[in-house]
């Protein structure tokens, strides 16, 4: 690191480092690296009761109430959703108490329900979220925050019109390890970064969007109309409804919602507002099961220069015909070292030149004749005397503590927010600036093009 990197480091760590003892905590034997666990701040909520309700109640509405109602002070009193089955699964586990409705619009008329959670699939996130913000309501809105751009400026005109509080629902960046990891990058721990790449694979039908389906699915109880919105009418269709994500009228395939999580995560560390040009590519290898979507998307994304960092690409890539099983990564590639995320968890890697380049090896010093390996080496040693030109190496891992739950963070971020007025973490125009690249991703896969992106005024170029 060098003295100008090393001042800016300290400035930036100094002693705010948000660690639980600054000793070694852990040890990972294979590496022998040091794991130093994260402290989340402690906050202390006030009494006063926020109560909320949701709107579509699956997989990540049922997700989002378990965990937002963790929170102390918050009640959850109302839901919506067009499955009966949902509405009476809402009481089983919460209670007769909580009022259901298959009209969401009900629950925005209630005076005493303060913030609505949006969990619906995609093509109804705008509709529903500015309409809970003109009616006073504060709004949690699950990711991507919008299924198309001209949507995405809607919603944040109407955020800004309204004041409402607002917060999209990539809870990755209330993370403390991505605070964390925020800091590390800016301290300039891997040096300037270059090179971006992600990929987050599975091999299994759930992990492909093959949810499962309810026997009694049927026009009875399931309101199919409704659901459709403005998509093209059809007769009742049990598939499209329960695996909604595998169609592009409802959903935005693997970009908006793995991609989403990727992006945000960058956008969060690097303080970048987004790529100016993405291309994707990909194929529906496996899951031939009726869906219009691809099971396997690879994108680069350019990054341009900005005040904030120098430029760099992203490449991004889901596979969910990933025969080795699945996994994932995400690694920030610096001229220094490699910043490795996980999702609670990250680890710096260092690898830093020396000035000395060294010779010998894969070098043209061994086709010197020997009088001139000779003077060679004399010329060397005088220029860098002591060196043996040998990169300096490191690893130290950073984790959350043992059952850390970033959602429930960015739930408590939200009512933080709600109570005190203080901003958001993931504010509607930070979503879309996530939600953007991704959706252009969809765009460029389908199109077969380059498509060009102006960050700072979140349009198509």
């Amino acid at each position: 690191m060098s003295e100008q990197s090393r001042r800016k480091f300290i400035k930036h760590i100094g002693s705010t480092a948000a660690l639980l003892g600054i000793g070694q905590l852990a040890a990972i034997a294979k590496e022998k690296e040091q794991v130093q666990l994260l402290q989340p701040e402690k906050r202390i909520s006030p009494n006063d009761k926020i109560r909320i309700a949701c709107v579509g109640m699956g997989i990540m509405g049922f997700g989002d109430v378990q965990t937002a109602i963790k929170v102390p002070g918050v009640e959850f009193v109302g839901a919506a959703d067009l499955y009966d089955g949902h509405l009476a699964r809402i009481k089983e586990e919460f209670g007769p108490q909580v009022y259901t409705t298959r009209d969401y619009r009900e629950l925005l008329k209630r005076k005493d329900i303060d913030a609505i959670i949006v969990a619906t699939p995609d093509h109804w996130h705008d509709t529903i979220a500015i309409a809970a913000m003109e009616a006073g309501k504060a709004v949690y809105c699950e990711k991507p925050m919008v299924q198309q751009i001209e949507e995405g400026h809607r919603v944040i005109e109407a955020q800004q019109r309204t004041k409402a509080v607002f917060q999209v629902g990539s809870q990755r960046v209330s993370s403390v390890a991505l605070a964390e990891a925020r800091k590390r990058y800016q301290a300039g721990e891997i040096g300037q970064l270059s090179v971006v790449e992600a990929r987050m694979d599975r091999h299994s039908a759930l992990g492909a969007w093959q949810y499962s389906i309810p026997t009694d699915a049927s026009p009875a109880t399931v309101d199919f109309d409704t659901f459709l919105k403005d998509t093209a009418k059809m007769p009742f269709d049990p598939v499209r409804f329960f695996r909604w994500r595998n169609y592009q009228a409802y959903g935005t395939g693997i970009p908006g919602d793995l991609f989403v999580h990727l992006i945000s995560g960058l956008h969060f560390i690097t303080g970048s507002l987004g790529p100016t040009a993405v291309y994707a590519s990909g194929n529906l290898v496996q899951w031939k099961d009726g869906r219009d979507v691809p099971d396997t998307v690879v994108a680069i994304f350019d990054y341009p220069e900005t005040k904030e960092h120098a430029a760099f690409q992203m490449t991004l890539r889901v596979n969910f015909a990933d025969g080795s099983g699945g996994g994932e990564y995400t690694r920030f590639i610096g001229t220094e070292g490699v910043l490795e995320l996980g999702w609670n968890d990250f680890k710096i890697k260092k690898h830093k030149l020396p000035e000395a380049p060294g010779y010998g090896g894969w070098d043209t010093y061994n086709t010197f004749t020997k009088a001139q390996q000779a003077a060679y080496v004399k010329q060397y040693n005088a220029k860098y005397p002591g060196s043996n030109g040998n990169p300096v190496q490191s690893s130290t891992a950073y984790a959350a503590p043992q059952g850390y739950d970033d959602r429930l963070e960015h739930f408590t971020n939200f009512f933080d927010s709600m109570r005190t007025g203080k901003a958001v973490v993931e504010d509607a125009v930070f979503g879309l600036r996530a939600a953007g690249p991704a959706l252009l991703s969809n765009q460029s896969y389908f199109s077969k093009k380059l498509m060009h992106w102006d960050p700072v005024a979140m349009k198509i170029v």
